[in-house]
């Protein structure tokens, strides 16, 4: 049997992993929008060496990956079990392409009721960061409000589109 080490990341999501019998790590990052990352890393390697590969995958493709691995009803599973009945609560990470990517969190629209709680950027979360706080590629934006309220906010994340926006 193989051991699947699962770790909460706090405004990230949830990671679950595994090491081969030949000492390589493999890994998926959940995200509650659906989307996944898929890392591997080889045997040997340190989190601090850039040996690995991570892939984004959209909700679609996830799914597909995982019916392909024979594992999608574990997967919808454990998701359920990390979401707060009447909270909600998403997170998207910057990509390099984004809009926002090297901006401030200033530039994001303003949507009733959406509040941004914290920018997790490495290991280490920004609670609360002001509106000067510039976003990077890898950044991950955790938001508290109103479902079509965040999904205006992540919209101009990926789209663009600043300014005050009332959803």
């Amino acid at each position: 049997m193989v051991d699947v080490r699962r770790v909460t990341l706090p405004g990230v999501g949830v990671l679950h992993s595994i090491t081969t019998t030949d000492g390589a790590e493999i890994a998926v990052v959940a995200h509650r929008t659906g989307s996944s990352d898929l890392v591997s890393r080889p045997a040997g390697a340190r989190d601090d060496d850039g040996e690995g590969v991570t892939v984004r995958l959209d909700e679609d493709e996830a799914r597909t990956v995982a019916e392909l691995l024979g594992g999608t009803r574990i997967v919808e599973s454990i998701a359920e079990l990390d979401e707060l009945p009447g909270v909600p609560i998403d997170w998207v990470t910057v990509d390099a392409d984004d809009a926002i990517a090297g901006r401030t969190i200033g530039d994001l629209p303003v949507a009733s009721g959406v509040v941004l709680v914290a920018v997790v950027r490495d290991d280490h979360a920004h609670p609360s960061p002001p509106a000067d706080f510039r976003l990077l590629p890898g950044d991950t934006i955790v938001a508290v409000g109103p479902t079509d309220g965040i999904e205006v906010v992540f919209r101009a994340i990926r789209e663009g589109a600043g300014g005050d926006t009332e959803a």
